[in-house]
């Protein structure tokens, strides 16, 4: 309890994923591995830098580095041991939402070459 086991990659547009609700996590290439997870908390971590609008006075609020730095400190303490061992590592899950994985297949799947077999 209380280690991050999957990060959740989502359209902007959709919802955040609610504590205690169960959502689908997908991997992004392979259809067929697929879990419900059931968060007890969930942390975005992303932030808006930038909207794209062009404006003459523009200060992003940026953190120092050493509060970023003590910030990550934080964080990876609470990663499991078997994602920090040095000899074969487990790797960390990165999955996507079924909204998202349907957008990537269909960019995919629009802008792959379909070969002619003559």
């Amino acid at each position: 309890a209380g280690c991050p086991v999957v990060a959740l990659l989502q359209s902007a547009d959709e919802p955040p994923p609610t504590p205690g609700t169960r959502i689908l996590c997908r991997h992004p290439f392979q259809e067929t591995k697929r879990a419900y997870v059931t968060p007890s908390s969930v942390q975005p971590l992303h932030t808006c830098v930038w909207d794209g609008d062009f404006t003459a006075v523009y200060a992003p609020p940026f953190l120092p580095l050493a509060t970023l730095r003590s910030y990550v400190m934080e964080q990876v303490v609470t990663l499991r041991e078997d994602h920090m061992r040095p000899i074969n590592p487990t790797p960390y899950k990165v999955s996507v939402s079924s909204e998202l994985y349907e957008k990537l297949h269909t960019i995919w799947l629009a802008e792959s070459p379909i070969p002619d077999i003559d």
